[in-house]
C-alpha cells in the first residue's frame, strides 16, 4: 500500500538495471576512439552508457579510471600480442604478422581509425589520457622486447624501436585516411627490413 511517507522516499540510486561493465566499456571505447578522450565529456559517455553520473562513479571511480580500463581491454583484444607473438614462433614471421594485422585493424572501421592507444599517447605531458596511454605502451613494447630478446638478444631493443615506430606510424596514417592497401604496402616494406635483420626463419 503507497502512504504519503514512503510516497516522498527518494529513488534508489545505483547501477540501473541491466548495467552490464562490459558493454559499457565496449561504449567507451568506441567513442572514445571516435573522437578523442578529451572531446568525449561526462554528460556525453553517462548519455551513451545509459546511467547517472552518481551511477558512473560508483561503477568506476572517475572518466580517467574508466579509460584506463578501456585501453587495458582494447590492448588485451586488439593486436592481441600473447596470441601473435606465442614461445618458439620465428621472431621475423611473428612481427611480420604483427604489423600485417596492425594495418588490418586499423582501418577496419571508419568510425575507429588507427591505435586508441597510440593515438592516445600522444597527448600533452600530464594529461590523464596520455598516461594511461603511455604505461600500456610501454608495457606492450616491454613484450614485444622480451620476445625478440629470446632469440636475438644484440638487437632485441633496436628491433622493437623498429617495429614500435612503424605501427605508430600505420596508426597516425590511418587516422588522416591511408587506406588498408597502402598501409599493407607500408607493413611488407618494414617486413622485408625484418626479415632482413632477423632472418626469415
Amino acid at each position: 500500500m503507497v502512504t504519503k511517507e514512503n510516497a516522498k522516499q527518494p529513488a534508489r540510486r545505483g547501477r540501473p538495471r541491466g548495467f552490464d561493465t562490459e558493454t559499457a566499456l565496449d561504449t567507451g571505447q568506441r567513442l572514445f576512439h571516435a573522437s578523442s578522450y578529451d572531446a568525449v565529456g561526462l554528460a556525453a559517455l553517462t548519455d551513451a552508457l545509459g546511467v547517472k553520473p552518481p551511477s558512473f562513479y560508483k561503477a568506476f571511480g572517475s572518466k580517467a579510471a574508466f579509460f584506463s580500463r578501456v585501453l587495458e581491454r582494447y590492448a588485451q583484444s586488439a593486436l592481441a600480442l600473447d596470441d601473435i607473438l606465442p614461445p618458439g614462433r620465428p621472431p621475423a614471421q611473428a612481427l611480420a604478422a604483427l604489423l600485417e594485422s596492425a594495418a588490418r585493424t586499423y582501418t577496419q572501421d571508419p568510425e575507429q581509425r588507427g591505435c586508441l592507444v597510440l593515438e592516445a599517447a600522444r597527448g600533452q605531458d600530464g594529461d590523464d589520457s596520455a598516461t594511461h596511454a603511455r604505461r600500456v605502451a610501454e608495457q606492450r613494447r616491454n613484450r614485444i622486447r622480451q620476445f625478440i630478446a629470446r632469440t636475438h638478444p644484440e638487437c632485441a631493443a633496436a628491433v622493437t624501436d623498429f617495429v614500435t615506430s612503424t605501427m605508430s606510424g600505420l596508426s597516425a596514417s590511418a587516422r588522416e585516411g591511408m587506406d588498408q592497401t597502402r598501409l599493407m604496402e607500408v607493413a611488407r616494406i618494414a617486413i622485408a627490413g625484418l626479415e632482413k635483420q632477423l632472418g626469415s626463419e
